[in-house]
């Protein structure tokens, strides 16, 4: 999954929106320099990853790859399932797209401290819903690509995986509704249980 699955699995589970996309950036093991929900929103970013890469849906998919390509997949196909959600959104929130950018947006430069002890960059709230909101468009999924493969060490390996990514799209659009449900439903399991009043 990528930022913007990630971010609607948080939000449908109550857990943090910065802690969803934080998952991408913090290493190890020991959250315990970060708030407790933000902690609580890493660790449901990596049981969903977990999960994704196990499900069936997602499994087939990868083994439609050639062998010397599929270890490449799984990237390809985290950026096509944002292209999917934003495809079939209204299915899937009764908040508008820009609503639910925008909301994130706000969320994750409030959150801009924690992405610097990180290691990773403050992003202002424009700019990450202008992001966010590229990826329903076939040039925001090139750009997102090309962008992944410069911090790759062959990263003509991931182009050429990801070749022809718009099949991969009409694949999964049917697949999608399944695999957000069971992940939806892991991550309700997963969220901090309500504080006592």
């Amino acid at each position: 999954m990528n930022f913007l699955a990630h971010l609607w699995l948080a939000d449908q589970s109550g857990t943090s929106l910065a802690g969803s996309v934080l998952g991408d950036v913090v290493h190890g093991s020991d959250l315990s320099a970060y708030p407790a929900e933000i902690a609580a929103g890493v660790r449901l970013h990596r049981r969903i990853d977990a999960a994704t890469d196990r499900h069936p849906h997602m499994v087939a998919l990868r083994q439609s790859y050639p062998d010397g390509a599929r270890r490449y997949a799984g990237i390809v196909l985290d950026l096509v399932a944002d292209y999917v959600l934003i495809q079939q959104w209204s299915r899937h929130s009764a908040e508008t797209l820009e609503d639910f950018c925008g909301r994130c947006g706000a969320a994750i430069e409030a959150a801009s401290p924690w992405f610097l002890l990180a290691g990773g960059r403050d992003s202002s709230a424009r700019e990450f819903e202008h992001l966010l909101r590229s990826y329903g468009e076939v040039a925001g999924i090139d750009r997102a690509l090309r962008r992944t493969a410069t911090r790759l060490r062959k990263p003509e390996l991931l182009l050429q995986a990801a070749e022809g990514w718009l099949a991969l799209a009409a694949a999964m659009q049917p697949q999608l509704p399944d695999l957000l449900t069971d992940l939806r439903r892991l991550a309700l399991e997963s969220a901090p249980p309500e504080p006592m009043h």
